[in-house]
């Protein structure tokens, strides 16, 4: 398939968002940039935050990691028992987390830190945002870039960095004025191509294979790629660890972050922001299955065309692959992260290629655009105060604000290359590890918030246990093997590090006498 005509509609794509951005981000204002002047459409956003929840990394990962080996036996469905935990998650910040921000009418959701423990504590919140979304978005940015590299501009001879640098532009260019009021409608434009991707590949597909869902599905069972739930106690997948490692993964990575809320609170009632959350859960849902589906049909797909498994040994340990031939017969294996864009641009028509890469951009310009406007939110507002300097012009506040935006853009064009050179095939699990370590302080501080009276000592004593905690939980994991009789940690890491949050600041905690003892 042609590299030209590839990245051609890669420009007519990113022009497109160019012009809703133009449209949307006329006479923009710091507050429309922030939280949108609080009067987008509830539907919009959450249809437009379906894309932000999935990403590329779904969009990839999901799919390749169906007929990918964990222990002897394909992983097959098992995402579908995080899938259930989301929901659990998703109705928790809908009737837990929301009413309390549009109670007391947040701009930056860390400001019910500073108002429950004060300013210590509030910079802690947003300090540990700001290290998790920096390191979220740009893994699964990495991702996305990585693929559009290897897959069409290598040929091309374009080095990675700079295919990296001109897409971080791109996203720069149409989110620097707008802000939240610019990426409300771009998203929903994304999340609707992306989707438009996965159904006509999975169409597709079935087509191909002279197949109808419910055989495909029978055939999948025969293959053992249909497996959902994981019954070893012992194994990072068990489960109970998935349903409930789900439902915290989802308030912490959703409800106590900026760049997820920032849009939720952007809404104009409650109710209607409520709505949001519970319609975007459920088809959240659908879409994932969808995506499993596709992955399972993909290796359906490879194999016919000559595809097959293969066992080798590297580093004393036995590393599967699935093995395609090449269009000069030679196997590649594009098992896990390659497998979609291998057999979506080298073995499918020209159509459905060109149909793959632009869901598959739509999927990474949701989460890479709501990162790089969320954290330069939190930087101006939590960090720098600029809501709070009355000395400062409108005018002014904009130049620190698009100041910052630009610089946050270098920051992710740095950790991309920091993951280029860590290269992992897998990088859906990178996430959800990184995000167990970065994302349970912040679960602790709200938590003890939330769930208890008692007031803290405004000091650095709360940073140093938020810091502690993740280097606490780090020793844990790489030795339960060893301590607890094989017993593995897995996705509930960020449980246990929102714990060891929440227990270090019982320790320094007072009970309450003051007014500051109400969520």
């Amino acid at each position: 398939m042609s590299s030209v005509l590839l990245l051609s509609f890669v420009i007519a794509y990113f022009v497109i968002l160019l012009i809703v951005a133009w449209y949307t981000g006329r006479n923009s204002t710091n507050e429309s940039f922030f939280i949108g002047n609080r009067n987008s459409n509830w539907m919009l956003v959450a249809f437009g935050m379906i894309g932000t929840s999935l990403s590329g990394v779904t969009f990839v990962s999901v799919p390749g990691g169906v007929g990918d080996m964990v222990n002897g036996s394909f992983k097959g469905f098992a995402y579908m028992q995080v899938t259930i935990g989301y929901l659990i998650g998703y109705c928790t910040i809908a009737f837990v987390l929301l009413p309390l921000y549009y109670r007391m009418n947040l701009t930056s959701i860390y400001n019910y830190l500073e108002h429950r423990f004060g300013n210590t504590a509030y910079k802690t919140g947003a300090l540990f945002f700001i290290i998790s979304r920096t390191v979220g978005a740009t893994a699964r940015l990495y991702l996305v870039i990585n693929i559009l590299q290897f897959f069409i501009l290598d040929s091309m001879g374009v080095p990675f960095v700079v295919t990296a640098a001109v897409i971080l532009l791109m996203i720069l260019l149409y989110t620097f004025e707008g802000g939240v009021k610019t990426i409300v409608y771009t998203d929903t434009l994304q999340t609707s191509l992306m989707i438009t991707g996965l159904v006509v590949c999975v169409v597709y597909i079935l087509n191909h294979l002279h197949l109808e869902a419910g055989e495909a599905l029978t055939q999948l069972k025969g293959k053992g790629y249909l497996n959902v739930f994981n019954f070893d106690v012992n194994s990072k997948g068990f489960f109970l660890k998935q349903i409930i490692g789900g439902a915290f993964i989802t308030i912490a990575m959703t409800g106590l972050d900026q760049e997820m809320m920032q849009k939720n609170i952007s809404v104009k009632k409650l109710g209607d922001s409520q709505k949001n959350v519970i319609t975007m859960a459920i088809v959240l849902v659908g879409v994932l299955f969808l995506f499993l589906l596709l992955g399972g049909l993909l290796y359906l797909y490879g194999q016919s065309i000559g595809g097959d498994y293969n066992a080798i040994v590297k580093d004393g340990r036995t590393v599967t692959q699935f093995l395609i031939p090449d269009a000069s017969g030679t196997p590649a294996n594009v098992i896990g992260d390659k497998m979609f864009p291998s057999i979506a641009l080298h073995y499918m028509p020209t159509a459905i290629g060109v149909i793959f890469i632009i869901a598959l951009i739509s999927a990474l310009f949701p989460s890479a655009d709501g990162a790089l406007t969320a954290l330069t939110s939190s930087f101006c507002i939590d960090l720098l105060g600029l809501q709070r300097r009355p000395e400062l012009t409108e005018q002014k506040k904009k130049r620190i604000r698009l100041s910052v935006h630009l610089t946050f853009a270098v920051v992710f064009l740095l950790c991309v290359m920091v993951f280029y050179f860590l290269h992992n095939n897998s990088i859906v699990d990178v996430i959800l590890d990184l995000a167990g370590y970065t994302y349970g302080p912040l679960l602790g501080l709200f938590a003890f918030g939330i769930f208890t009276k008692r007031t803290l000592p405004d000091t650095l004593a709360i940073t140093g246990i938020s810091l502690v905690a993740p280097v606490l939980s780090y020793f844990l994991a790489q030795h339960s093997k060893s301590w607890f009789n094989g017993y593995q940690i897995g996705i509930e890491l960020l449980i246990i590090n929102g714990l060891l949050t929440f227990l270090g600041l019982l320790f320094i905690s007072k009970r309450a006498t003051g007014s500051n003892t109400t969520a």
